[in-house]
């Protein structure tokens, strides 16, 4: 982590006020790692009967087959209990982080998630960055693109609204930063990117009045807010470090192991190489990124659940992925020492936010803003006012 010279370090939690509470699934089936496993998923549930259909649901104290619930914002799932509906189109599904660096797909539909936290619905859209907050020494925080249901700490959007409008900064902060700095850019993008290079364990973030610093410290969060958004050109590493398939992947894969001397991933016979010892290593939480996107997609779902409907055999999508997911690790893994050695040497502390009036941040930026542009259709097809 950056050496700090001081201790009065603001907190994240003041910086980027506004935070929402991790989505709670309730149940796993409504997420896989591919799109028409979901959809599979959705015609079993809808022809079975009775209590085999409530069975198969999975029910909460929070959702059952007789829960009424409005849409989800910008989606077009049905609102009819589940416990009458005959015939249903299934939601389109969509792409989410469900866990560190692991996309997945989600059915987009409010009766299947027990708390889906719409505030967060109603401000993803293109322009928007969600910071997740880990718990990990080295990586406190990841930003996406995608709506995050990795079950961690508090997600903090960068803007209240859609079309990356009313940034979630502390009122002034942008300001007031401009000012230390003399002038540097200190746009809402920027500023996030300083956040993701700097911010400790303790989800402190060092503010520095060094344009130097400053512009070093944002230029590598760039790097890491690319490379953990992974949108635009793809990220590829030099050639003759990229990773190829060097022996074919198996159909069905149920073993991954690492050789290191080689620097080559193991699907049993398949072989994917080179393989940075960094990137077999790369952990999030105590957990290795690699081996549980793997397990994610190889370990059966219990017989008789809607979690048993996979894919047959390894799409070759997954081994597209998997390449991609390698060449992300190994460029993040880079960084890291970067990250180490980024001093901040004079730094603009909590006391001098006070001081500018920045610190303490109103009531409201701790709130969601109003979005009155979304149309909602509420329970039994009801309209929503929200």
């Amino acid at each position: 982590m950056p050496c700090v010279t001081h201790d009065d370090a603001p907190l994240l939690a003041d910086l980027m006020p506004w935070s929402v509470a991790p989505l709670r699934p309730g149940r796993a089936w409504p997420t896989a790692p591919d799109p028409a496993s979901l959809k599979a998923r959705w015609d079993a549930l809808l022809k079975a009967e009775g209590p085999d259909r409530e069975a198969l649901f999975e029910p909460t104290r929070a959702r059952t087959l007789g829960s009424a619930v409005g849409q989800l914002p910008g989606r077009s799932a049905g609102t009819g209990r589940l416990a009458r509906v005959a015939a249903d189109p299934c939601a389109e599904p969509v792409r989410v982080l469900a866990a560190p660096f692991d996309e997945q797909w989600l059915i987009p539909d409010h009766r299947l998630i027990d708390s889906a936290r719409p505030e967060l619905w109603r401000v993803a859209d293109a322009h928007q960055v969600f910071t997740v907050e880990t718990g990990a020494e080295d990586d406190p925080l990841l930003a996406t693109a995608l709506l995050p249901t990795l079950r961690t700490g508090r997600i903090r959007p960068l803007y209240r609204r859609p079309g990356g409008a009313e940034p979630n900064l502390a009122p002034g902060l942008t300001a007031h930063l401009a000012d230390r700095l003399g002038g540097a850019p200190t746009a809402p993008a920027d500023v996030l990117a300083w956040i993701l290079a700097v911010t400790g364990p303790e989800l402190t973030v060092p503010l520095t009045d060094d344009p130097g610093i400053w512009s070093s410290g944002v230029e590598l969060g760039r790097r890491m807010l690319w490379l953990m958004r992974r949108d635009g050109e793809r990220p590829k590493l030099p050639g003759g470090r990229r990773p190829y398939v060097r022996a074919p992947l198996p159909t069905r894969p149920v073993t991954l192991h690492y050789d290191q001397e080689e620097e080559t991933l193991h699907l049993d016979g398949g072989r994917i190489s080179p393989v940075p010892p960094q990137v077999w290593e790369y952990e999030v939480a105590g957990t290795r990124v690699l081996e549980s996107w793997f397990t994610t997609r190889t370990s059966p779902g219990e017989p008789g659940t809607l979690a048993a409907i996979r894919p047959a055999d390894w799409p070759q999508t997954w081994t597209s992925e998997l390449l991609e997911l390698i060449t992300v690790l190994a460029l993040l893994a880079e960084l890291r020492p970067q990250r180490a050695e980024l001093k901040v040497t004079s730094a603009v502390s909590a006391t001098d936010l006070l001081r500018a009036g920045v610190l303490p941040v109103p009531d409201a930026s701790r709130r969601p803003a109003s979005v009155l542009d979304h149309h909602e259709e509420g329970p039994e097809g009801q309209f929503a006012l929200i």
